[in-house]
């Protein structure tokens, strides 16, 4: 079994469930929680807003019905969140839900939500708003690329690790320099925490082409089910980091006279397709991983 050496032993175990976006984490969550007769914590850091549901395919009523869910559609659009205080929440949630069993399923795709659970979220300081408006606003008037540049001179060491066209990660780290005197870097330390649980890392797999026609077939049911009249109604709030999301980005686009809607749907296609690329580099640097296609899952396999 893959256990992290910083683990106790304990009779309580979290077993991670992990997976690109359209792989068939859904269901196959439902049948292990349902297994082990426990809740399910959801690591997807968009179902945590409750007006976004179609585009991140929350769980409907029925699957609700079905097994307990937690951290999903608690949050409003305006509402500032980080994998920070995901952390924070989760590990206050959990000592309740072991209270009343020995197994809790966590799932979804954000990778660096998995990993604040599992390995712990560097102590770096919470931005005050203050810094995070002005931050906002230079971004708005002179450019990402400015930041970027700036981004360069204060911490050159962060600048050559990170993505210079997400501005949220630029941003980011901006606001802990001016905030804090020092760099980005200097808070970063990758050392795993100690969970007072058991963790299990099972990841799901499909052969790229089964995935993404998945994946294709997902999106169109997406927009069968009214993802358009949902981002219509979301329009307004395009501005907000919680619709800076595949799905919505691209109808924004569509909206303002872009592109077409045919158009508009291949690119939610064709994105969702590189965002799961991306997942998949991200999980498979996880030894701790044991991966399986999930036709060939059977509960035993989990703690086996």
């Amino acid at each position: 079994m893959h256990t992290s050496t910083t683990q106790p032993t304990t009779a309580k175990t979290l077993l991670v469930l992990v997976g690109p976006t359209g792989v068939g984490k859904t269901e196959l969550s439902l049948r292990v929680a349902e297994h082990y007769q426990t809740g399910i914590v959801s690591a997807d850091s968009r179902q945590l807003y409750a007006d976004l549901k179609i585009g991140t395919a929350a769980p409907t009523p029925q699957q609700l019905s079905r097994v307990p869910h937690y951290m999903v559609g608690t949050l409003q659009l305006t509402d500032y969140y980080s994998a920070a205080r995901y952390e924070a929440d989760v590990l206050q949630l959990l000592p309740t839900l072991f209270a009343e069993r020995d197994v809790v399923l966590l799932t979804g795709g954000s990778m660096m939500y998995i990993d604040a659970i599992t390995r712990g979220i560097d102590d770096i300081p919470t931005v005050d708003a203050e810094t995070r408006r002005l931050l906002l606003h230079r971004y708005e008037t002179e450019g990402l690329e400015r930041l970027c540049q700036e981004l360069k001179l204060l911490d050159p060491a962060y600048y050559l690790q990170v993505d210079p066209k997400n501005p949220k990660r630029v941003i980011h780290a901006l606001e802990i320099c001016y905030m804090t005197g020092r760099t980005y870097t200097s808070f970063r330390t990758y050392q795993p925490k100690e969970r007072p649980f058991r963790i299990v890392k099972l990841g799901l797999t499909r052969p790229r082409e089964e995935l993404y026609e998945r994946i294709n077939r997902r999106v169109n049911g997406m927009m069968e089910e009214g993802l358009e009249a949902e981002a219509r109604r979301l329009y307004p709030f395009r501005h907000l980091n919680a619709l800076n999301t595949v799905g919505y980005k691209e109808l924004f686009a569509y909206f303002d006279g872009e592109c077409t809607l045919p158009f508009a749907v291949e690119k939610i296609k064709q994105h969702s397709r590189i965002y799961a690329r991306k997942q998949m580099t991200w999980f498979k640097r996880d030894p701790q991983i044991r991966w399986i296609h999930p036709d060939d899952f059977t509960p035993d396999f989990i703690l086996a």
